[in-house]
């Protein structure tokens, strides 16, 4: 294990020039995806439609589910593994954008995860729009070395195409939906359908031979449907499926509130974080409530709630009333453009602090990121580029905190420094620019981090690896910079002992 970006700024993959033996699986033609690519973003419309004209995600998640009902799937979604007692499973998010940042990921994978006995992917399997053919390189090539079943939850990205493709590569599918009965002209539904972004005609003609990258007995596994259960070993894990807006309709609710009602321990995996940049979403349910209402019910007895969609890591234990504490984890940093840290102000969330909260990357290499990239950019370097030591002094310096990483001496905070910090978004202490921090930073996360995709290292991804035993479970997040050193020894980021008793 090498050092983590807590240690050192090496540790962090600055100033290294070695890259890692990724580069070897990377595809020779890769389609690098720009959120900033206006065909992109029209490809993925349906999201907006959904907002404004109504989402019509949960009507075809009970067909789906009737698909899978008549095809001999479980009744109650539960898929039952032989696990022993002691095992270890990995959790990776929002991995497929097939390019060197998702690739850069695997060689620490397989080093660190090689022995687990599964993986979930965690939201967003494949982008932009979850294309059937999409799954060979950004799905089958960068995990046909990993010797073990794959499952999955979807994440808004798999929906615009109705999940057709999410369906037929997890969930044995074959066909997609049919059409839903047409709608009255001029309604919102009527628009909506006109509008809507459907799959092209033959999408999946590649699927088949993309298949063979994964074909070993070993590798297979078929699961109830977008959401499910695993009981492995002495826990069982839920994953629900949160759709396009992030929201549960009725029908999951009531299997969520059903299957949770088992006596083991249970980790929650969803597409939507309940606390991400330091705040609470508890993601409302369809008829009432919420999915953080029923973790939070000491009888479901959930020690933790995993959640993708935010291509970060990030990690708040908040204890309860009660006395227990969950460990509530962003866990998005699979391939995906790096979303900053930067952003997000000095925590104070749910008795949660700064002291308690962790995330990957830090704050100040964030910034370092963001600014050497806008630099770059707009050819402005002189003004936007801070080093990494200049990015931590003046995170600290607005939050009001010690820097993360102590070694060398901190920086000197100058007005130049202050102002990229402003004008990139950073986060500050609550008490401090309430009218423009909030606005500030969502327009930021809107507007620049999808701009952020890189193919130079550092990458600042990662992937969790669990080990559970009866009594307890140790959640380690590992990071993947792309560079040589963190891929033979891939650092630990974070690392937190839950209890099951």
């Amino acid at each position: 294990m090498s050092e983590s970006s807590r240690d050192t700024a090496e540790g962090a993959g600055w100033g290294v020039v070695e890259r890692g033996e990724y580069l070897r699986l990377v595809p020779r033609q890769t389609e690098k995806i720009s959120w900033l690519d206006p065909r992109h973003l029209w490809a993925a419309r349906n999201g907006v439609l959904a907002s404004w004209l109504g989402d019509p995600t949960g009507e075809n998640r009970s067909r789906w589910a009737a698909r899978r009902a008549a095809a001999g799937a479980p009744a109650d979604r539960v898929i039952r593994r032989d696990d022993p007692d002691r095992f270890s499973f990995l959790v990776i998010g929002d991995t497929g954008e097939g390019g060197e940042p998702q690739y850069a990921v695997v060689p620490g994978l397989l080093k660190e995860g090689g022995d687990t006995a599964f993986a979930v992917l965690a939201s967003d399997v494949i982008y932009p729009v979850g294309a059937a053919d999409d799954y060979g390189p950004k799905f089958f090539r960068p995990y046909q070395d990993y010797q073990a079943p794959v499952y999955a939850i979807p994440g808004n990205h798999d929906w615009y195409e109705d999940l057709a493709g999410f369906m037929r590569v997890f969930c044995d599918e074959t066909a997609p939906l049919p059409p839903a009965p047409a709608p009255r002209p001029l309604t919102r539904a009527w628009l909506r359908a006109l509008l809507w972004h459907r799959p092209r005609p033959g999408d999946g003609e590649r699927l088949d031979e993309a298949r063979k990258s994964r074909s070993s007995p070993a590798q297979q596994a078929v699961q109830p449907g977008p959401y499910w259960a695993i009981d492995a070993g002495p826990i069982r894990i839920v994953g629900i499926d949160t759709g396009l807006l992030g929201t549960v309709d009725a029908e999951q609710g009531a299997w969520l509130r059903e299957v949770s009602r088992d006596p083991r321990p249970k980790i929650l995996v969803t597409g939507s974080p309940l606390y991400v940049d330091g705040e609470h979403h508890p993601c409302p349910i369809e008829g009432g409530g919420t999915v953080d209402d029923i973790v939070r019910d000491p009888a479901h007895r959930y020690v933790a709630a995993i959640g993708g969609d935010i291509h970060n890591y990030q990690r708040y234990p908040v204890r309860l009333g009660d006395g227990r504490t969950l460990q509530y984890v962003v866990a998005g940093g699979g391939g995906a453009f790096t979303h900053a840290t930067h952003t997000i102000p000095r925590v104070d969330v749910a008795g949660v602090t700064e002291a308690d909260f962790r995330c990957y990357p830090l704050r100040g290499d964030s910034l370092a990121f963001y600014s050497g990239l806008y630099g770059r950019r707009t050819r402005l370097r002189r003004l936007f580029s801070l080093t990494e030591a200049e990015a931590a002094a003046v995170v600290a310096e607005r939050l009001g905190i010690g820097p993360t990483r102590a070694p060398g001496a901190p920086a000197r905070v100058t007005r130049r420094m202050r102002l990229v910090a402003g004008l990139l978004g950073t986060g500050r202490r609550p008490d401090r620019g309430k009218r423009f921090r909030l606005p500030v930073r969502k327009a930021y996360q809107s507007l620049f981090s999808p701009g952020s995709a890189t193919y130079s290292p550092p990458f600042f991804k990662s992937f969790l690896r669990i080990d559970v035993t009866p009594e307890a479970l140790r959640l380690r997040c590992f990071a993947a910079t792309g560079q040589r050193a963190q891929e033979v020894a891939p650092p630990v980021e974070d690392e937190v002992t839950v209890p099951l008793t």
